[in-house]
């Protein structure tokens, strides 16, 4: 028996428009830049950083209410894990 199986994935977009000096676009244009690709690439970059940072936000709240660990719990669990072996 031969399954296929067909996935699909629907993305969505949005239109972004904005102003830029002509003497850049032509400067870009002359060094054969893609500008929409550029343009992408580096929106798509910034709005990944900007949920890194806002997990990482999250991720410090939580750990500031962690309480540390007792003096010498490395050390310990350390001996313990080499003992067992």
């Amino acid at each position: 028996m031969l399954f296929v199986y067909m996935v699909s994935t629907v993305v969505q977009t949005a239109v972004v428009t904005t102003r830029i000096k002509k003497e850049v676009k032509e400067a870009l244009e002359e060094a054969g830049v893609n500008i929409p690709s550029a343009i992408r690439e580096h929106l798509e970059e910034l709005a990944w950083k900007l949920q890194l940072k806002e997990e990482t936000e999250k991720l410090s709240k939580l750990l500031e209410k962690v309480e540390p660990s007792e003096t010498g719990f490395a050390a310990k669990s350390v001996r313990e894990d080499r003992e067992s072996h």
